[in-house]
């Protein structure tokens, strides 16, 4: 039986790659794509989302949730020093192209999409975060009930050993809204933590792109002759990059192909007020500390199982 899932996401080269692999993957039921504003804007946001799923014509369409928002979560130069995520992503979050895309007549709010599905579906839907937890919080406080009828959260977020990209300190999207992020990871609900210490060694390099080049049907046209291409370019003019993490992806596999990662429960929590580490995941690893574990946190990857799983995908295409 496919898993039911509902993408919640910023997109985003990284999330319109891994919405596209979710769409074409026959053991997942993409329930909804649901955008939250993060390094764009929650319209720009909304648009990307409807441009990426009429791009790959699924088979079966999922329902859009669209984000209002008016600016991107994104900080500035003041709060953030050097990270700017459309420096690697595009002036409107996918590269220099604009796909086309159909306006619906009648737009839901991303969180009452949730609400709804999780409510429809109870204990069989799974939601996966690619952006800031904005949807999630606003779900949770619209009615806590989802969080005894969903049946996991996967969150790509956080930075457990290896510092940051945000700050020093912080993942951008846990830096971006940390107040969500510190109600979400303390909801008592099964999450798993996919923070960058593992996604990012996930990476599509030069020569893989390549190679999967020469399997993408028509469905992924957009992905390998536009949005990788320019995510390729600007991870090696702007940080001397020979590849793209595949952050993302790597959250949407741990789903698909969970046993490619190995997991550790741990308490992990949000810092809010820190000027230098808002949003940072600070775990608890003294000794005798009675706290019960609020997340299952990804530890290991076995990335060739990964980078096959995606080469399995793109050959449906």
């Amino acid at each position: 039986m496919a898993r039911k899932l509902i993408i919640d996401a910023d997109p985003g080269i990284g999330d319109a790659f891994a919405i596209a692999l979710a769409a074409l993957d026959p053991e997942i039921e993409l329930l909804a794509i649901t955008a939250t504003s993060g390094c764009v804007s929650g319209p720009i946001a909304t648009r990307n989302v409807l441009a990426i799923s009429e791009s790959v014509d699924p088979i079966k369409w999922p329902r859009l949730g669209s984000s209002t928002a008016d600016r991107p979560h994104f900080p500035n130069a003041e709060e953030c020093h050097f990270y700017d995520p459309l420096r690697l992503n595009g002036n409107y979050g996918l590269g220099q192209v604009e796909l086309p895309f159909s306006k619906p007549h009648n737009q839901h709010e991303s969180a009452r999409v949730i609400f709804d599905l999780v409510r429809q579906y109870p204990h069989e839907v799974t939601i996966l975060t690619l952006g800031p937890l904005t949807n999630l919080e606003l779900a949770i406080e619209l009615s806590p009930e989802i969080l005894d009828l969903v049946k996991g959260i996967v969150i790509q977020g956080g930075a457990i050993s290896n510092g940051g990209d945000a700050t020093a300190a912080s993942e951008f999207n846990f830096f971006a809204n940390a107040e969500a992020a510190w109600r979400v990871l303390r909801a008592p609900t099964p999450k798993t933590l996919v923070p960058l210490d593992v996604a990012n060694k996930v990476v599509l390099t030069f020569d893989s792109f390549d190679r999967l080049k020469q399997l993408r049907g028509r469905r992924l046209h957009f992905l390998f002759e536009e949005l990788l291409p320019f995510a390729l370019r600007s991870h090696h003019e702007q940080l001397g990059l020979e590849g793209v993490p595949l952050k993302e992806v790597a959250a949407l596999a741990a789903i698909t192909q969970d046993r490619f990662f190995e997991s550790r429960p741990m308490v992990v929590e949000i810092e809010t007020y820190g000027m230098e580490t808002r949003g940072a995941s600070i775990v608890d690893r003294r000794r005798g500390i009675r706290r019960q574990p609020n997340a299952e946190v990804l530890q290991s990857v076995e990335v060739q199982g990964v980078l096959d799983y995606i080469t399995q995908i793109v050959k449906l295409s």
